[in-house]
């Protein structure tokens, strides 16, 4: 029965669960404009454990969200991933942010878009279908009105990045799911499960998030 630790720190959401065969049994979340991940990880951390009566020694793998996201947010919850599977000797689990992301919406047919805010009028984005299968790859997208004029099927987009379109997209195929919706570690304890059971782990020496884009200074 492994127990993992999940950490998600993409977006603005600093999120930790801890997961027994692929079912959370607790998950803490704080989301916040100033992105508060540094000082409330390692701190989330500890309650979880603290809270589920486990101790580090009953962790048999960390989970992280590997972008793409915010790259300050990714640095801090990959670190700290990293340096727990160092310290514990446990195997690392990247799971794809998106897909959590995705995971937050259920549908019975169309197209899920998750939609993480990457400045201005580009979002992260990928498609996934009603199962959660990726359909087109992650890209770093600039959405207009002329943005998918060409699939004629049902739109469901979800995340911080979707308010920006709402007078962009305005065809009746564009579903709009709950503007404030972040990727969250509750998702991740299925994806992270399924990935402990095929050994799917990553290299921790030399692991790294998956950023999409070159990190850019604003002065």
């Amino acid at each position: 029965m492994p127990t993992i630790l999940n950490i998600e720190t993409a977006t603005k959401n600093c999120s930790i669960s801890i997961a027994k065969e692929g079912k959370t049994i607790l998950c803490k979340e704080l989301a916040t404009e100033n992105f508060s991940h540094a000082e409330k990880l390692h701190i989330f951390i500890e309650e979880v454990l603290e809270e589920t009566n486990l101790t580090f020694k009953d962790i048999n793998a960390i989970a992280v969200s590997q972008g793409p996201g915010s790259y300050t947010g990714l640095r801090i919850g990959v670190s700290a991933a990293k340096g727990l599977c160092y310290a514990l000797d446990l195997p690392l689990i990247a799971i794809d942010t998106l897909e959590l992301l995705a995971r937050r919406v259920k549908i019975e047919e169309g197209i899920i878009v998750p939609m993480i805010d990457a400045r201005r009028m580009e979002v992260y984005t990928a498609f996934y279908d009603k199962n959660y299968n990726k359909t087109r790859k992650t890209e770093a997208e600039i959405i207009n009105e002329a943005s998918y004029k060409e699939i004629n099927e049902i739109f469901h987009l979800v995340g911080d990045g979707t308010s920006k379109f709402k007078e962009v997209l305005t065809n009746s195929k564009f579903i709009f799911h709950n503007e404030v919706v972040y990727p969250s570690a509750n998702e991740m304890s299925i994806l992270s499960f399924e990935k402990y059971k095929k050994s799917d782990f990553v290299d921790v020496a030399y692991f790294e998030p998956y950023y999409l884009k070159d990190f850019v200074l604003i002065k």
